[in-house]
This record gives structure tokens, sequence and C-alpha cells, in this order.
């Protein structure tokens, strides 16, 4: 039987504490932390940006940051996060067309950049310096 291969920054399920008990982040499938999902979080907000479909704003999101990033965590962590529609807004160009851009929710940033903080430093290592 082949031994199954595991990509370094997908590791599932974790050890137990000890005491028969398990911590809440090692009994999801995907081990995210709370903390990556609030170090996203900063970035998003530092970035700013428009608000999405929900037409929930950066401010909006804020004050009830809890409430908001422990389900984000939640799911991302379970394997159950799944992203809401994305507002297109049309931007005019310079020769007078417009050009259709995606707006994602401020939930939906947040889930991209965590997921972006992990991959970038495994895919920019495979590319050539040029």
């Amino acid at each position: 039987m082949e031994e199954e291969q595991r990509h370094p920054t997908v590791q599932c399920l974790g050890e137990s504490t000890g005491n028969g008990m398990s911590k809440p982040e090692d009994t999801k499938p995907f081990r995210i932390s709370k903390r990556e999902v609030y170090e996203a979080w900063k970035k998003v907000r530092k970035n700013r940006g428009a608000a999405g479909i929900d037409k929930q704003t950066i401010e909006v999101f804020e004050q009830k940051l809890g409430e908001n990033l422990y389900p984000l965590w939640n799911r991302m962590a379970s394997g159950s996060y799944f992203p809401e529609p994305v507002r297109r807004v049309e931007i005019p160009k310079p020769d007078g067309k417009k050009r259709p851009l995606g707006i994602p929710t401020v939930r939906d940033r947040i889930a991209q950049e965590v997921v972006r903080a992990r991959l970038e430093p495994i895919l920019e290592a495979k590319f050539h310096e040029d």
C-alpha cells in the first residue's frame, strides 16, 4: 500500500491535549489559526476598499469584529467556507470603453488574504528570479 502524501500547508486533524479533550483548532480539518484570520483582517482594513455585494463596509464589519471573524475562521478551518457573489462595477477606460471590475465582500477579501499568505511563499519559491 502506498503512503499518502500530504501538502505541507494543509495539515489535517490535530493532536489531543492529553486530557482527552481537543483544542478547537485541533478539531478542524484545516489548521487555520484565529491569529491568521486576524492578521488577514488587519491587511484588508489597511488596504481599505469598497463594499461588496452585501454592502458591508470595512467600518461596519469592524463594529462587530468578533462576531464577523469567528464564523469566518470556523468555516475556513472546517472546510465549509463558500465565497459570496462578487459585485460588478464598470470602470471607464481612457478610450471611452468600460472595463468590468469585481469587488468581493470584506469577508471574502479576508479569506483570500489568508490563502494568499499561505500560498505565496510556497509558489514564489518555484518561480525563476526573472
